[in-house]
């Protein structure tokens, strides 16, 4: 018998499993808030050179004439944001006049900002423009080193000190890192409380999935990872209110961090994953879990039969190979593993790098940045319904194929959108970032399916630190648009559909128990299909008898 047999005899999808999953997936999409949220704090407000400095008063009540006198015109009558007059042009405040060949210098006395959308940025504070515009990009990679760094942090003492105790750490320390970069002046003090708070975003994610996942049956595990889904959804959504409302960075970045006070508090109560502490040999721990499991969904009688040696007698098999340790080579090491690796590598990296190419810089539109960050959030609900619905009934690894596949066809399709036709651009943009997202959040537990539970903290945090290195890409490709406009979206959409014929090659998880071992994953896959197809049929039988044999022992 598998171990989702016992969470079926002790309740299946129960009331403990709707509040566990409620209060695990409330703080992932406040997280979503801090992923997307240098797209506000570091919003670039439209601005020009300050004046000089006996001219400050004229520059600051923002004289039209003194400003037509002392700023150039770029191509499209806007005020050059890095560039004034050497001495004022008072020519040009004649109708119809022009000067041509007069010398510019650079904004030696500062910048004006138009302060009308974002009262304060630290583009704004930090002055981040013109020939220091690349630290504005360089706080965002800092923050996804954090997040790259903390997917091989966290992925690993999960496996080893369990899927709890990282959790709470992550969230006082995203508590703590992200007031302190609300209070602190200083830019590099910001980008390392940044690097912080980029490091709890792998281990939230990654140890929140991983909870949710062990803890429930086969039955509910796809609609539990899609409600992970959701809930960034939701963080989106929540992010472009917040953010219109509180528009100084500072207070915004305060207002998205201290509710994960409140999560690391009662976080306290949640239990350890009863897998792993079988897998580490605290069957006790396990035990007592189960019986408060039992309880709380109505089963207090089977909970209270349970035993050490009940438990062990219907998983020993699963357990016997295990190893009481793993290293990153075991997710190499046999040939079935080593395959499910190298292709997630790919899926993870491809699929990160056009995500975030497309939903980090929300300005270039051309439209309400809290406009498009809603809309890009709302795409998301109906791409996910659908979502849900193939991997329920089609499977996940046709799911995450086609929206890769389909995601990466649209962007490179908006390539032949005209520039001026921005409404459109939005649309399909859109559409191809609802693609991609409902492919992450497919891939989340997809990967966490595919991978045994012994090395599947491991596997999931490899996986991430793929992301995180796309992620870390992504401004790169961004940037090689200043040679060829084309590379960028050929670049982005290339790469996720990559990534969709990679996942070809893995693996159907869909109805199928988790593997425990290294050993049984390799077993499963030296079998052949023929003998899993008898084992699901078996267990739609059962359902449909309303029988449980683990139930009937206990």
């Amino acid at each position: 018998m598998a171990f989702t047999d016992l969470l079926d005899a002790l309740g299946g999808v129960g009331r403990f499993q709707l509040v566990y999953t409620a209060l695990l997936l409330l703080p992932c999409s406040l997280l979503a808030c801090h992923n997307f949220l240098q797209n506000f704090t570091a919003a670039v407000p439209h601005h020009h050179c300050q004046g000089s400095a006996n001219r400050t008063e004229a520059t600051t009540n923002d004289s039209g004439a003194w400003l037509r006198a002392t700023i150039p015109l770029d191509q499209l009558g806007a005020p050059e944001p890095c560039r004034r007059f050497t001495e004022p042009q008072w020519a040009l405040l004649s109708p119809n006049t022009s000067v041509h060949g007069v010398a510019t210098e650079g904004c030696k006395d500062g910048w004006v900002y138009d302060r009308s959308v974002f009262p304060s940025t630290i583009v704004m504070e930090w002055d981040l423009v013109c020939e220091a515009r690349t630290f504005r990009d360089l706080a965002q990679s800092i923050y996804m080193a954090g997040v790259l760094v903390g997917a091989a942090v966290f992925g690993s003492l999960a496996d080893r000190l369990g899927r709890k105790a990282p959790l709470v750490w992550s969230y006082l320390q995203l508590a703590v890192s992200g007031a302190a970069t609300a209070y602190f002046g200083s830019f590099s003090v910001y980008c390392v409380f940044r690097f912080l708070m980029g490091m709890t975003f792998s281990g939230i994610i990654l140890n929140s999935l991983s909870l949710v996942v062990e803890w429930m049956p086969t039955q509910g595990r796809t609609v539990a990872g899609v409600l992970l889904g959701y809930a960034f959804t939701l963080g989106q959504l929540i992010l472009a209110g917040v953010a219109y409302l509180i528009r100084p960075w500072r207070w915004l970045q305060l207002a998205v961090s201290a509710p994960f006070l409140i999560f690391f508090l009662y976080s306290w109560w949640l239990p350890e994953s009863s897998r792993w502490l079988l897998l580490h040999g605290k069957s006790h721990l396990a035990v007592r879990n189960l019986r408060k499991v039992a309880a709380i969904n109505g089963r207090k009688e089977e909970g209270e039969r349970l035993t050490k040696e009940v438990v062990s007698s219907y998983i020993h098999s699963e357990f016997a190979s295990v190893r009481t340790s793993n290293s990153i080579l075991d997710l190499f090491r046999t040939p079935a593993i080593r395959k499910v690796t190298c292709c997630l590598m790919v899926v993870w990296f491809s699929n990160s790098l056009a995500y975030y190419g497309l939903a980090m810089d929300l300005q270039k539109f051309g439209l309400s940045i809290y406009l498009v960050q809603a809309l890009f959030g709302i795409i998301d609900i109906p791409a996910m319904l659908v979502a849900t619905t193939t991997m329920i009934y089609v499977g996940r690894r046709a799911t995450v194929a086609s929206f890769l596949i389909l995601a990466g066809l649209m962007v490179i399709a908006n390539m032949f959108v005209p520039e001026d036709m921005q409404t459109l651009r939005t649309a399909q943009a859109a559409l191809g970032k609802g693609c991609l997202a409902s492919s992450f959040i497919c891939v989340y537990l997809f990967t966490g399916e595919l991978y045994p539970t012994e090395i599947r903290q491991m596997g999931m945090g490899l996986a991430s630190v793929s992301a995180r290195l796309g992620g870390l890409a992504a401004p790169l490709v961004t940037t090689l648009g200043e040679f060829s406009t084309v590379l960028p979206p050929v670049g982005f959409g290339a790469t996720s559909i990559l990534a969709g014929l990679a996942v070809c090659f893995l693996a159907e998880t869909r109805d199928a128990p988790l593997v425990e071992t290294i050993a049984a994953m390799e077993r499963r896959v030296r079998e052949g299909p023929s003998e899993k197809d008898a084992e699901k049929n078996e267990e739609i039988s059962l359902r449909k008898l309303g029988a449980s044999p683990l139930k009937e022992t206990i």
